[in-house]
């Protein structure tokens, strides 16, 4: 038995001796709870407890352990939800006063599936209103903060869940990302970050911006990550964009290696502005593939920026659902998302068919690049973590306020589809996480974790923690 800290072991780590008998789950659950309440009011991660049905839970998969019966690959281990996915009984209030008090009657595939394999479900994690931006405040739960340094904001939309996976309150939190919201906030914290392809993991019930959705697992380690899309992933016959089963199992190709691999680095896709210490980082950093085998070419590409597309599916497709009650409820909303919904609602239709061939034609250009290589990597965020308060303001001297134009590298694959990860890859003078990202052919889900694996071996991050996670509580 180790003499690592449950709150300080991986999803594999706990599932192996909760199956094992060395852990009861119940043991796990107590002392992921009591970090909670530790450490939580730091950080606001957490908006709403589910400690009452995470010990039973955990209780049951014990008795389950003691008949000789297999609760699943999750046994036990400990995941925190994002507030904008339905938890049956739970309350899903999406960050909106207008849902403060919603109760979800079903579970969404992906919360059914964590269960069947044995997860813990402890709590809905924060994010901002409706997922509007990629920092994590709201009117309901108030603002969250990130471990690394807690005037700084941990990223959104999945900010609550990349500040307590990064804090060490749970090894695994589900978020979701529609232009960037499990890359950005998993780069803010030093975190591991998935989007699987477009339909690998099933949206439903529908929302107005499903074709860019995307849901997926924020870890410490990519083994983690694995683990859980292997349970996540798969079709449903209720989303019917969903994809066909991957018969591979995403654990099992981990360690295959990238030997061979041609990667392509581009320090700015063409358009990006990015941070001058956050580009030395990253250019220093992709070297290191070199270490696996793969070679790696810096390449000058000159897509143009997509967000003016982008932004008509993203904030004109949340407009279309908010938009019937904002002249009656509007004053509830986040003044930002106010405005943005105001905007989105005058778009027409003509603009939305205009969008949709802006979007294919961005595709012919993106693809074109996998005749050459096998796999994209850029930096993760253009920018460290910045103050909490800026919301979506672009925090770059000189540019105008738009917003996301801090993480131009995240939107863009939202429109294609494809898999992209985020990994650690170093730290500013200030210490805070620099990540890069990685894109990967159309539904080559297995590839891109595979580099991702091969580059935490050459460059691990999981052992370094924040301070404040360390720290000897008060």
């Amino acid at each position: 038995m180790s003499d690592t800290p449950i709150w300080q072991m991986t999803a594999v780590e706990i599932a192996g001796s909760v199956r094992s008998g060395q852990l009861s789950a119940v043991e796990v659950t107590d002392a992921i709870l009591a970090r909670i309440e530790t450490i939580d009011t730091h950080l606001n991660a957490f908006c709403i407890s589910m400690a009452d049905s995470a010990r039973a839970t955990a209780a049951s998969i014990d008795q389950q352990i003691s008949l000789g019966e297999d609760p699943g690959p999750l046994a036990g281990v400990p995941i925190s939800i994002k507030d904008n996915l339905y938890i049956e009984g739970e309350r899903t209030t999406f960050g909106s006063k207008w849902f403060e008090n919603n109760v979800t009657p079903e579970d969404t595939p992906l919360v059914a599936r964590l269960k069947q394999a044995g997860a813990v479900l402890i709590g809905r994690t924060n994010s901002p209103e409706f997922g509007w931006k990629g920092a994590t405040d709201n009117l309901v739960f108030g603002t969250t903060r990130n471990p690394w340094n807690t005037e700084r904001t941990p990223g959104g939309s999945s900010g609550g869940a990349s500040s307590a996976v990064s804090s060490g309150m749970g090894p695994v939190g589900i978020g979701t990302d529609g232009g960037g919201s499990i890359r950005i906030p998993a780069a803010f914290c030093g975190l591991f970050g998935i989007k699987a392809s477009f339909g690998r993991v099933p949206n439903y019930p529908a929302t107005t911006v499903d074709s860019l959705r995307h849901k997926g697992p924020l870890t410490r380690t990519v083994a983690d990550a694995a683990l859980v899309l292997d349970v996540i992933a798969g079709p449903d016959d209720r989303d019917s964009l969903s994809l066909p089963a991957d018969s591979v199992s995403y654990s099992d190709v981990l360690d295959q290696g990238i030997s061979g691999c041609r990667i392509a680095y581009s320090p700015d896709l063409g358009f990006g502005e990015v941070d001058p210490e956050v580009a030395s980082l990253c250019a220093e950093a992709v070297e290191r593939f070199a270490e696996t085998g793969a070679t790696v070419e810096t390449v000058s590409l000159d897509w143009p920026d997509p967000y003016d597309c982008w932004n008509i599916y993203f904030y004109g497709g949340i407009a279309g659902s908010l938009g019937p009650r904002l002249a009656e409820e509007g004053d509830q909303l986040d003044p930002g998302l106010r405005e943005l919904v105001e905007e989105g609602v005058k778009l027409s239709g003509g603009e939305f068919a205009r969008a949709s061939l802006d979007r294919f034609a961005y595709w012919q250009q993106v693809v074109r690049l996998y005749d050459d290589y096998d796999l994209l990597v850029t930096p993760g965020t253009a920018v460290p973590p910045f103050p909490v308060g800026l919301d979506n303001a672009a925090p770059m001297s000189g540019q105008p306020v738009r917003p996301l134009l801090w993480t131009p590298f995240t939107y863009p694959f939202n429109l294609t589809g494809q898999p992209a990860s985020v990994v650690p890859c170093g730290f500013t003078a200030d210490g805070l996480p620099v990540s890069l990202q990685l894109v990967g052919r159309r539904y080559d889900d297995a590839g891109v974790m595979r580099a991702s694996r091969a580059f935490e071996k050459v460059a691990p991050w999981a052992d370094h923690w924040p301070e404040l996670a360390t720290a000897e509580p008060n």
